[in-house]
């Protein structure tokens, strides 16, 4: 059950009672570390620095300790940006790659955001769940067991056969609880890609968590980026509605304001970024002071467009490539002004070459 910080009434905020400005601080104590110069609480303050950046932690950003941090919540954005699991590599009779992962469903809570648990439903114990990279054309063999309490699936955007799709009542179908079983398939098409459970009632399943980055490489490569990553946007529903009370990316709002992601100064940066938010019908993405290539479910070898804004649908996916031409900070986030006001909003953090 989450825990939500309770008014003088007693009285869970919805998202819009947390966007009216001071009657929601009033309301909702958590929420007062998203403002400039709110004090955060002692531990959170004492604990300084992500030990994977130099970012302060203090709120220079202007959100004063508006995340938690990752090893309190459980979760770690920052660290999920490069997470890309290769699996376990083998090579078959007739010389092809197999690629092999085991893949777990539990059920695990989450602090997202100060004071408030989330319920997860996860793959590996985060969410998202684990980034699994393979090369066209690479067998790749996906174990999976379902250690929660609801029957689960896996369902992987690509080409595959009926059975391996993770829909219930084909093939296997819905994997209950305490089973197991191993997806099979060839990578293919290369491109930004993703998976989730496709257990019905559907939503749920998503939004309580179920869902990662599934990236395959095109056979001959791409250029090489000099960082590559992937962000995967999301929302939390917390109080059981039909609408979300945080959003983020790579699964903790406001991480990226606290600890930014560093890049250098010309280098090439190449961002998978990955729509599964429900109960919100689209997404999108915007890059403050500069333009990015755009490449649609990355399934192309040249650009689309060149721009500083994308809208994703769910399960909607591309990729971006970029170069910061300055040092110094700059921010991303939703452009939809709710959104980006309730997490998902962060900085990239430019240091000269």
């Amino acid at each position: 059950m989450e825990r939500w910080p309770e008014s003088a009434a007693g009285a869970r905020p919805s998202r819009r009672t947390m966007l009216s400005g001071a009657a929601a601080l009033a309301a909702v104590p958590a929420l007062a570390s998203w403002v400039p110069g709110a004090v955060q609480d002692p531990g959170h303050a004492a604990a300084g620095h992500h030990p994977a950046h130099t970012g302060n932690h203090a709120g220079h950003a202007g959100f004063a300790g508006g995340s938690v941090l990752p090893e309190r919540a459980g979760i770690d954005p920052t660290a999920i940006l490069h997470d890309f699991d290769r699996g376990k590599t083998s090579t078959l009779a007739d010389g092809q790659t197999l690629r092999e992962w085991d893949i777990v469903a539990v059920d695990k809570d989450f602090e997202i955001a100060p004071g408030v648990t989330f319920p997860g439903w996860s793959y590996n114990g985060r969410i998202p769940g684990p980034t699994l990279w393979a090369r066209e054309g690479d067998a790749l063999r996906i174990h999976f067991t379902n250690a929660g309490a609801h029957p689960h699936t896996i369902h992987f955007h690509g080409i595959h056969r009926a059975e391996m799709d993770g829909t219930p009542g084909i093939g296997a179908g819905s994997i209950a609880p305490g089973q197991s079983f191993t997806y099979e398939f060839d990578a293919t098409p290369f491109g930004t890609h993703l998976y989730h459970c496709h257990q019905s009632p559907l939503a749920p399943h998503i939004a309580k968590g179920l869902y990662g980055g599934f990236i395959i490489e095109p056979k001959k490569g791409r250029p090489k980026a000099d960082n590559e990553m992937v962000m995967v946007m999301n929302g939390y529903n917390t109080d059981g509605g039909d609408d979300n009370e945080f959003y983020s990316v790579n699964g903790l709002p406001f991480h990226f304001m606290d600890f930014p992601v560093q890049v250098k100064q010309n280098e090439l940066v190449r961002i998978h970024l990955i729509n599964v938010l429900e109960y919100d019908p689209i997404n999108s993405f915007h890059i403050h002071a500069n333009f990015f290539h755009y490449y649609p479910t990355g399934t192309m070898l040249t650009p689309s467009e060149y721009t500083d804004t994308v809208s994703q649908v769910q399960g909607q996916r591309g990729m971006l490539e970029l170069r910061f031409p300055y040092p110094g900070k700059y921010m991303f986030h939703a452009h939809k002004t709710e959104f980006a006001e309730l997490g998902w909003m962060g900085f990239f953090e430019v240091s000269a070459s």
